[in-house]
């Protein structure tokens, strides 16, 4: 297949969305598909308001149809509501051709968070979004179930995985901090609830890895707090390793894939019972869910990590890849000009 992803988050950013997407790209062309990705990359882009790490493509309506007719897809997905992502969507609705979505953030909580826009208006605005879609991917049942609940059609489960291989329990950091080490790791932002765990009141040492626009306010109002800054590949893992319970304050993520890399690396998990968390963790064996997360993190740390690490190796990217394929919508050139039907034949077959 000739597959078009289009995604306003990547490299340089640092997120379970590029890690994703990254992966799944990646798998797909080893299994001999042609991916055309459509990312800022190469592009003129601004920072995003309250974000700046995050940078926007701008007004490339016109480029894209271009790389996009030039491509000649079988198939086009659309990873995020951001500017390119409703670029493409445009150009497929132009066309009356179909493509699929996915829902990686909870957006209207994460505007909420930051601004004091009501979270009605921008659940209204995604579901605009990925109306015309033939499917909205999401991660967990837990979604699928919150999205239908807003309402959503054509709702489906994408997966994630975890690369055992790197995140694995060897060669562990020898942390130079008090023990028991209480790990954080993903962006330091509010959305987060970062500070849910930084205010907990627990022996030892918490570890934050990660960065994010609230770092310098949090690091000064926490000093006791380890921020180490991003970690990455094999570093990171010995980061995780040499830690003794991974912490997840977040209330507001659709998965949470570094719990799988934690577990990975053979650490529990703390976290409250909500979306993301529910779907990922088993409680009382990879981790422990409370709506008290001190409690929760007491718990955690008597798990074992040779359970948390047996549970990673079951999530693979080979099947999250091979569940992203199974949903794809394929149209032929012909059907690109007169409309198209839904090719639901390869559902459920390998990428």
């Amino acid at each position: 297949m000739r597959v078009v992803i289009a995604t306003d988050a990547w490299t340089p950013q640092v997120n379970g969305v590029v890690t994703t997407l990254r992966k799944t790209i990646e798998i797909l062309r080893q299994h001999g598909h042609e991916v055309l990705a459509i990312t800022p990359e190469g592009r003129k882009t601004v920072p995003c308001p309250t974000y700046p790490e995050i940078r926007l493509a701008l007004f490339q309506g016109r480029s894209i149809a271009r790389e996009i007719d030039a491509f000649q897809p079988d198939c086009i997905h659309i990873a995020t509501e951001g500017p390119l992502g409703y670029a493409v969507r445009r150009y497929c609705l132009k066309r009356n051709i179909p493509f699929t979505t996915a829902y990686h953030t909870q957006f209207p909580e994460y505007v909420r968070s930051r601004a004091p826009i009501p979270v009605n208006w921008t659940v209204a605005l995604t579901r605009w979004f990925h109306g015309p879609a033939t499917r909205t991917m999401v991660p967990t049942p837990g979604i699928q179930e919150l999205l239908q609940s807003r309402g959503f059609n054509d709702v489906v489960i994408w997966s994630r995985g975890v690369d055992t291989d790197l995140f694995c329990p060897d060669d562990p950091v020898a942390y130079a901090f008090a023990s028991p080490i209480w790990v954080y790791l993903g962006r330091v932002a509010v959305e987060k609830n970062i500070e849910a765990f930084l205010e907990l009141d627990l022996p030892g040492t918490k570890v934050i890895i990660g960065d994010g626009p609230d770092l310098e306010s949090l690091s000064g109002k926490y000093p006791d707090c380890k921020f180490l800054g991003y970690k990455f590949g094999a570093d990171l893992a010995r980061h995780l390793t040499g830690g003794d319970v991974f912490v997840f304050p977040s209330k507001t993520d659709t998965f949470g894939l570094v719990m799988l890399e934690a577990m990975g690396c053979g650490l529990p998990v703390a976290a409250y019972p909500v979306t993301g968390p529910i779907d990922v963790v088993i409680d009382g064996q990879t981790g422990m869910l409370n709506d008290d997360l001190k409690t929760a993190c007491e718990a955690a740390i008597e798990l074992s990590p040779a359970v948390c690490r047996d549970y990673a190796k079951t999530r693979s990217w080979e099947q999250a890849a091979n569940q992203f394929c199974s949903h794809l919508a394929v149209f032929t050139s012909t059907e690109r000009q007169r409309g198209f039907r839904l090719d639901t034949s390869a559902i459920d077959q390998p990428c």
